[in-house]
């Protein structure tokens, strides 16, 4: 900025600014939706030149089955509602080829807060998406390539199991190194088959829990980490989130403990739930309600452990994010339990929903 008040700088701008923006859609919709403005870049990212476009309805832009789910009335009451409304998804150009768009819709009022009109800024990111979908084709292609090797590998092993004593200190070590190497190639399948919609996907908690593990104790796992029940529970979210907040609690047990750390996936009536436990120092009882905010590490803390006491407090936001919760239960000298649930996916996500 060179120092004007934005005022001035608003008196600076000459009248048709927005038309000459062409990296981006800046379309001007009434308060039905219907169009009323049209710059140099909705022409040219849609097709449309303006006076072919002046008085139609935006729902064209969207797919017939989008339009069929009502989706681009939901988008404005959502933007009525809340100010703006952000959604990234396929949409429709004049010769009738889709493109994946990033759209930004901001309600526009009066002073008396009264709804005039919506301004709808929309981005093509197709390119970025096709070559997104290019790596995660190139990640299932390796994740299955290494699995099946694996999986094979772990089948000649057990066949070695019926030819050798049931307590070969080898033979249990390749046995876990190979279920390590088969717990990462699920993990990074599980990542290649996610469909990101409007920055949520579809996973299941076991597999977001061991690319946990692999990231947080990659050459560790097999020692520090006991695997109990590891149930598939289905959930949709933010799969990068989550994985992250589970190697958060992860990285406090293995930061706070010598032992092996007790790890266990399944469902109860609220949701997935992943539980880490530690046989650690423990949290002081009355640090147990403060633990989870930002910047508090507890009385038990050691300067020499480093952390900064975020860790626990991105937890806790992470699965209010996701609509799930945080609970801790901790006995000195005996250990904690930390137990993350996410609510379950009962039925496959909708593109945009």
């Amino acid at each position: 900025m060179d120092g004007r008040p934005i005022a001035s700088l608003r008196r600076a701008l000459p009248a048709d600014w927005d038309g000459q923006v062409d990296q981006f859609a800046i379309v001007k919709l009434d308060g039905g939706g219907v169009v009323r403005g049209w710059n140099l870049g909705a022409q040219l990212i849609k097709g449309y030149a303006e006076n072919e476009i002046i008085g139609e309805h935006f729902s064209r832009f969207y797919r017939d089955d989008d339009r069929g789910r009502g989706l681009p009335d939901r988008l404005l009451a959502a933007a009525q509602r809340d100010g703006h409304v952000e959604d990234t998804g396929w949409r429709v150009r004049k010769d009738g080829r889709e493109f994946w768009a990033s759209v930004t819709i901001s309600a526009i009022r009066n002073e008396s807060g009264q709804v005039l009109g919506f301004v709808k800024i929309v981005r093509d990111l197709t390119s970025e998406k096709r070559s997104a979908d290019e790596k995660a084709t190139l990640q299932r292609t390796f994740a299955h390539d290494l699995l099946s090797p694996v999986t094979a590998l772990r089948g000649y092993l057990d066949l070695l199991a019926d030819e050798l004593p049931a307590d070969h200190r080898l033979l249990q070590l390749a046995g876990e190194a190979s279920d390590h190497l088969v717990a990462m190639a699920q993990a990074l399948m599980a990542d290649a088959n996610s469909r990101p919609e409007g920055g949520r996907s579809r996973a299941t908690m076991d597999l977001v829990t061991r690319g946990a593990i692999a990231l947080v104790l990659p050459g560790d796992a097999a020692d520090r980490v006991a695997l109990g029940q590891m149930d598939a529970v289905p959930v949709v979210g933010d799969v990068l989130s989550l994985r992250r907040a589970v190697a958060n609690v992860l990285e406090n047990a293995a930061k706070y403990s010598d032992d092996v750390i007790d790890v266990e996936v399944y469902e109860t009536d609220e949701g997935a739930t992943v539980r880490v436990r530690d046989r650690g120092r423990g949290i002081h009882p009355d640090d147990l309600r403060s633990v989870l905010d930002e910047g508090e590490r507890g009385r038990l803390a050691d300067p020499h452990d480093g952390g900064s006491g975020i860790g626990l407090a991105s937890v806790r936001q992470i699965a209010q994010e996701h609509g799930g919760t945080v609970r801790i239960s901790s006995e000195l000298g005996v250990g904690t339990s930390v137990t993350l649930t996410i609510p379950r996916a009962e039925a496959e996500i909708t593109p945009n929903e």
